[in-house]
């Protein structure tokens, strides 16, 4: 196993935070608005400079709210839906709400990885998360870090072994400037779970914490702490659940076990909708193998034209470089 890790980049969450995190006056020649695109090739540099991963995906949304994760239950990011179509941006499929300056945007950081010769990865009715997991999980050569600004993806952490590659991620809720680099030890001890069992037990948590940014109604009257100290009693969530439906087992107050009651059909269908799928169908668009160089500099260099993205993509070169030297 190397030391170089494979790096798996959410997408869809850096470029939302380069766009809110770098000003909307920075535009190309003609105008167009660039700064996420900027911002978000900057994002990559600096990434590559610290990390100098061996591999590299971008990982993408191909379906930001999925069906499985619909049906299990409805409400799943419902209220992005509902603002969506209030700003009439609905079209085929029910994209989720983008702002008008940053929808542009998105197909330019595309021709800009293609260029670049970043592979990207994707899975037909799943989310970029679910594209993480699942690379992840199957990974036995380098070891793992995402990058993500999604807190639930702490549940991808694990130790490595035999075959099993260590995961690790670098969660950037508050920015790149202030990115936490989350493994098994930083995980339980953020959230008062067990460790040998970090990630696992985060998404358990999260299930019974809830989530209101993603439509995810949580136990009502369990909070974080309850949550961590529910799921560090029971060995997993089977075994929780069974603690629900025994008066006798003395490791659940009484109080508790009624709220977890009261929301057991929400609690028999979260699993479906926290847990990231670890063997959803990712199709890479080319080797992902970290380049030593742009695989198309022409295009490359077009683009910077084009859009003004001369610095980044110097910036981009010059990271190439440091990591393949």
């Amino acid at each position: 196993m190397t030391d170089r890790p494979l790096l798996l980049l959410d997408a869809a969450s850096m470029y939302f935070r380069a766009y809110f995190g770098v000003p909307e006056s920075i535009t190309a020649p003609d105008g167009t608005p660039v700064n996420a695109v900027r911002g978000f090739t900057d994002m990559i540099s600096r990434l590559v400079t610290e990390h100098r991963p061996a591999r590299l995906v971008a990982c993408l949304d191909l379906d930001w709210r999925p069906e499985f994760r619909v049906a299990a239950l409805p409400s799943y990011k419902a209220h992005r839906v509902v603002e969506a179509q209030q700003a009439d941006e609905v079209a085929a499929g029910v994209p989720e709400e983008v702002p008008d300056t940053l929808a542009p945007q998105v197909p330019i950081i595309g021709d800009v990885l293609a260029a670049a010769g970043i592979a990207t990865g994707g899975a037909a009715g799943h989310e970029a998360d679910d594209v993480i997991g699942t690379l992840a999980h199957r990974e036995d050569t380098d070891p793992v870090l995402g990058v993500s600004g999604d807190r639930d993806l702490m549940q991808i952490v694990r130790d490595g072994g035999p075959g099993v590659a260590p995961v690790r991620l670098l969660y950037i809720g508050r920015g790149l400037n202030k990115a936490e680099n989350c493994g098994p030890d930083e995980v339980a001890a953020k959230y008062g779970l067990p460790r040998d069992r970090a990630g696992v037990a985060y998404a358990d948590m999260a299930m019974l914490r809830g989530d209101p940014s993603d439509g995810l109604p949580g136990v009502a009257g369990v909070g974080e702490k309850t949550a961590a100290t529910l799921v560090g009693r029971y060995d997993d969530w089977t075994a929780l659940l069974a603690g629900v439906d025994d008066p006798s087992d003395r490791r659940m107050a009484a109080g508790v076990r009624a709220k977890l009651a009261a929301a057991r059909g929400y609690l028999d269908a979260a699993p479906r909708v926290v847990r990231v799928v670890t063997d959803a169908p990712v199709e890479l668009d080319r080797d992902t193998t970290l380049p030593a160089a742009p695989a198309d500099p022409e295009r490359l260099d077009e683009l910077a034209r084009r859009w003004g993205l001369e610095s980044s993509v110097a910036r981009l070169r010059k990271a190439f470089d440091a990591a393949s030297g």
